[in-house]
C-alpha cells in the first residue's frame, strides 16, 4: 500500500508554521531581536495565506493583469527580498556610522588621558 501524497498546499502551509514557530522561539531565547522577527513573521503569515489558499495569487494575478499568476508570486517573493537586503544595508551604515563616532570618540579621551595624569600629578 503506498502512502497517499501530502498536497503542495499543505506542505507550503505547514512550512510556514513550522516557520512562525522557529522564529517565536528565536524569540523567546533572545536569539533575535523582536524588530527583526516582525519581517519573518511577515513571511511566515505569507507563507501560511499561500499554502492554505493558493487561489488567492491567481486571483490577484487576475485583477492585475498579469497573465501568468504564479509569476507574480515570484515577482513578489524577488521584490521582498530586495527590500530586506535594503533594509540591512541601511541599518549596517548606521551601525558603522555609530562606530566610527565611538571610535574618533575614545581616541580624543585616549589624548586627553596624558595630559590629565599629568595635571594629576601636579596638583
Amino acid at each position: 500500500m503506498t502512502p497517499l501524497p501530502i498536497p503542495l498546499q499543505w506542505t507550503t502551509g505547514l512550512l510556514g508554521l513550522g516557520i512562525a514557530c522557529a522564529i517565536l522561539l528565536l524569540i523567546r531565547k533572545d536569539s533575535l531581536h523582536v524588530r527583526h522577527s516582525i519581517w519573518w513573521l511577515t513571511v511566515a503569515a505569507g507563507s501560511v495565506l499561500l499554502g492554505f489558499f493558493p487561489r488567492l495569487v491567481d486571483q490577484l494575478g487576475t485583477l492585475l493583469g498579469v497573465h501568468y499568476p504564479p509569476i507574480l508570486f515570484l515577482t513578489m517573493a524577488v521584490g521582498m527580498i530586495l527590500i530586506k537586503i535594503l533594509t540591512m544595508d541601511i541599518e549596517r551604515s548606521r551601525q558603522e556610522r555609530a562606530l566610527r563616532r565611538l571610535t574618533q570618540r575614545m581616541a580624543i579621551l585616549e589624548a586627553r588621558l596624558p595630559d590629565q595624569h599629568q595635571a594629576d600629578d601636579e596638583s
